[in-house]
Parts: C-alpha cells; structure tokens; sequence
C-alpha cells in the first residue's frame, strides 16, 4: 500500500558518477530514489509526481540549483530542498537557502551529516503523511476532536477508553488551553449516555449570585422577577452528562450545594421544598491546583473526593511537541476553510519554528497563531513571515542554542580563557549535549566532521600525559 512506501527521494546533479553514487547510497539506506540529470529537468520532475524531498548540486548547466530551487520553492515551497556545494562556494549556498532551500551540506559529503539532514527534512513530511491516516482511527475511536500521536496522548486516549464506559465522576486537570473541554466531550460521546444531552456549564462566567438558579432552577415567584419557572442545568442534563468546567472557581455555598447532589442524586430548585431525581453522570474540569486549595479552606475536601474518582489530565502541548505538525495541519484545514482560502501546505521552516515554540498557552495559543497566519497568508504555502514575531525570535526548546543551557557556573570562566581555550570549552559543551554524535556536533558548531576530528586529536595530543 502506499501509505507503507518508504521516502521518495529525488538526486540532481550533472555529473553522472556522483549522481550513481548518492542513488547507491540513499537506496541502500532505504529510500526509494529517482535521477535528474539538470536544473530544468528536476523542476519538471517535481511538477509530474508527488516527492518527499530533493538532493540537487548547485553548479549545473542548463538550470544551477539556486534558480532550480527558488522554481520548486515558488511550485511546492514545503518540499525540503537539500543543495550540495563545494566548500568554495558556500555563498552560493547561502543563495540557495534564500530561494527556499532546506539546507546545504559541503563537498566532499560527509554522509552521516547528509542522513541526519535528511531525516530532519523528511520528519515533518512523514508526519503530515501519518495524519490522515491517524484521523481515520481517531474517527473509528469516537474521538474526532482529540489530536494525536504522542506517547503522553496515546496514553490519555488508553485512559478515556476506559473510563468512558463507566458511570465514574471524572476529574479532569491540565493547564488553561490544554483542551479539557475536548476531552469531556469525548468522555460523553463513548458513553453510554452518548444518545442523551451533553450540557457544558463554565462555572467562572456565572455571577455567583445566579449559578444556583443556572445548576438547579427556580419555582415561578421565587425571588423578585422570576415571573415563570425555570429548568436548571442539572434537569437538562437528565439522562446525559453535565460538565462543569472550572469547577473550582464555584463558592464553598455552592460547593455544599453540588456536594448533595453527588450524594443523593437529587435537586432542588430554588422557591421549591419538592426535590428531584436527576439521572446526570458528572464531568468536572479545572486548572488549579484543588488540594492546595483545600489546605487554605478554599475547597471542600468531601466534595474533591467525590468528584476524584477518576483523574484524567491533560498534558500540556510542551510535552507533546510530535502532535505540533499533526495539529497545525489540522488548523490549516479548518481556518483556510473558514476563511475561504486554498492553502496547500506549511513550508519546513515555519514547521520548524511552531515545533521549538514552548506554547504557554497550549492547544488554543497554537489555534489562535494559525488562523491569524492563514488570514495574512500571502501564498498557498504558510511561512515564518505569517507567524507572529515573538515566535520567530523565541526558540527557548532549541537544543542547538548554546546560549539558553549555559549556566552562570559554565559562563564565568570565559572572560580568562584565551581564544583556543574557548573554542575547546564550546567543542567538548556541544559534545556532551549531543550525547558524543560527532555529525551532530559539528553540524551545530557549522565546521565539517572532520574539521571536528582533527581539532579533537590536537586536543588529545596536546593534554598532559
């Protein structure tokens, strides 16, 4: 099947040799290779079939690689471009990247440098792949609005397909903006209550005055222009589910109040001396912290074990960076929709840009950035230029910025270091940071691997014995 075909892979270069040999290597590492022989015809080629990426040399005679690239750029700028150069001719490379190429490597290749660039180019692509296919199961799940395939949400959706089932009161925790409201839905709509009302009650919008007329209702006469009777939140929700979001925002009245309910299963409507049976499976959703608020008097101990029977929390989106492109090419879908635009795809770098973002306001921050971005889009492809500015200058989860891990400790010997002592310090830094991967370090230093060998056997050769 399709969806099981390994990376298509395009090489252009002029040289033959050299073509044959990336064609070797990338098929021996897997991928599924064509050949293009020039510029034009790898313009051409990418107009005639679907790829996941190019591998082009920029000195070409009929088309050079920087006016071929900015041609696939202009066609399908999120394409990953990747230009071999000679080490001479760096600034073309440097061109390249501005026409839209994804990145360049040096000549001679260093190949472990060329397998981890086209592994970073191709994860996003692969990940917009999987996503129609992990929507298709999300569907079969009855879980159409929760968005993921990290190990934190493939755990929570383990959670919901038990619980769902179930009569228990859930509570449900996270950060603001982390979705917690999807989830309640997604609670009702597995259940067996699913055929019956789902009411949704945001008890911090409630003036606190009228939330027990809104949870249980009022008598005709109760109170001064109560002029006919009113059906509380909890009598609509009979034979469904009602959810409370923000549960702790409700006074310690109220709370005594919803504590009853919980106990006996009944209401009572304001005016009224009759209680009610309501058949109501409760959700209740909050962002604060409810046993320290207990600790402090601000919660009632009772009612958090009643509503505790099951905790389901939320991750927050930073420890759930894989769903980032999953997410992004769903709010693609649905603000260009909305908006009436045609919007064929995200460019890797402005991928590359939201998946660095720490997202301190989770799901609905990313939401609220890509319909903006599609409002402004100036193409059918997003770019950085459409993400906020904050965004294009903030990358704090970067692993390759040096300067957000260095601690004041690391910092303060450098103003006594000479300037090859310094250069040594960075070297063994970025080393240890990537765990002892020579390609990788060399790669975030910007020198060749083996420019980073023979510094380190001078290191070597130069330590006392």
């Amino acid at each position: 099947m399709k969806k099981d075909l390994p990376p298509h892979i395009l090489i252009v270069d002029d040289d033959p040799a050299h073509r044959l040999m990336l064609t070797t290597l990338l098929g021996d590492w897997g991928y599924r290779v064509d050949e293009a022989d020039g510029g034009l015809a790898a313009v051409h080629r990418v107009q005639e079939q679907p790829l996941d990426a190019v591998i082009m040399d920029v000195r070409m005679p009929d088309l050079d690689g920087i006016e071929a690239t900015r041609r696939i750029h202009q066609y399908n700028p999120a394409l990953p471009v990747i230009v071999l150069t000679a080490f001479s001719s760096v600034p073309s490379a440097v061109e390249a990247l501005k026409a839209g190429a994804y990145d360049y490597l040096t000549k001679p290749l260093d190949f472990d440098a060329l397998r981890l660039t086209l592994n970073r180019a191709l994860e996003y692509t692969q990940l917009r792949a999987e996503n129609q296919e992990l929507r298709e199961q999300l569907a079969r799940l009855r879980l159409p609005e929760i968005i993921g395939k990290s190990p934190a949400m493939e755990r929570l959706v383990e959670l919901l397909a038990l619980v769902a089932p179930s009569e228990a009161t859930v509570l449900i925790t996270g950060e603001s903006g982390t979705g917690k409201s999807l989830v309640a839905r997604a609670i009702h709509a597995n259940s067996r209550r699913s055929q019956g009302p789902l009411v949704e009650v945001n008890c911090a919008a409630i003036p606190e005055n009228l939330m027990e007329t809104e949870l249980f209702g009022h008598d005709k006469g109760a109170f001064t222009g109560a002029d006919k009777a009113r059906r509380g939140r909890f009598a609509q929700a009979d034979g469904g589910t009602i959810f409370l979001d923000e549960v702790g925002e409700l006074s310690l009245p109220m709370q005594a109040k919803l504590l009853r309910v919980l106990q006996d299963g009944q209401i009572q409507r304001v005016g009224s001396d009759q209680p009610h049976v309501v058949d109501v499976r409760i959700l209740a959703a909050t962002n604060r912290d409810l046993q320290g608020m207990i600790q402090y008097g601000a919660f009632r101990e009772d009612l958090y074990y009643r509503l505790n029977v099951v905790t389901v929390e939320v991750p927050p989106l930073r420890q759930r960076k894989d769903d980032i492109p999953l997410l992004v090419d769903h709010f693609l879908k649905t603000f260009a929709a909305k908006n009436k635009r045609t919007v064929r795809g995200i460019t890797p770098r402005a991928m590359d840009l939201l998946v660095k973002y720490d997202w301190p306001g989770n799901v609905r921050e990313l939401e609220n950035v890509m319909e903006r971005a599609v409002i402004l889009l100036r193409s059918d492809y997003l770019t950085e230029a459409e993400l906020p500015l904050h965004l294009q200058r903030a990358t704090p989860s970067d692993p390759s910025s040096l300067e957000s891990k260095a601690t004041p400790e690391e910092l303060e010997p450098v103003s006594s270091m000479t300037l090859a002592e310094m250069e040594k310090h960075l070297i063994e830094r970025v080393l240890e940071e990537t765990g002892g991967n020579k390609s990788e370090a060399a790669r975030r230093l910007g020198i060749t691997r083996r420019t980073l060998r023979l510094k380190l056997k001078k290191y070597a050769d130069d330590a006392p014995s």
